[in-house]
C-alpha cells in the first residue's frame, strides 16, 4: 500500500489534483480521507482542504 497526501487553499484546486491524480492511478484506491481546517490570522480565515489517498500500486 501507498499513501497520497494532497493539501490546498481552496476545495476546487482539492478537487483538481486529487482527480489528475486518481487519472494516471493505475493500482487500486483502497480509501479517502478527506479533511477541512479553518483558522484565523488577523481578520482573515485560512481554510485548508486535504485528502489522503490509501492506494495499491
Amino acid at each position: 500500500m501507498k499513501v497520497k497526501i494532497f493539501d490546498e487553499s481552496h476545495e476546487k484546486d482539492l478537487e483538481a489534483q486529487v482527480n489528475n491524480f486518481l487519472s494516471t492511478l493505475s493500482g487500486d484506491v483502497i480509501d479517502i480521507k478527506f479533511s477541512t481546517a479553518i483558522s484565523m490570522f488577523g481578520e482573515d480565515q485560512i481554510y485548508c482542504f486535504t485528502a489522503m489517498i490509501i492506494y495499491t500500486s
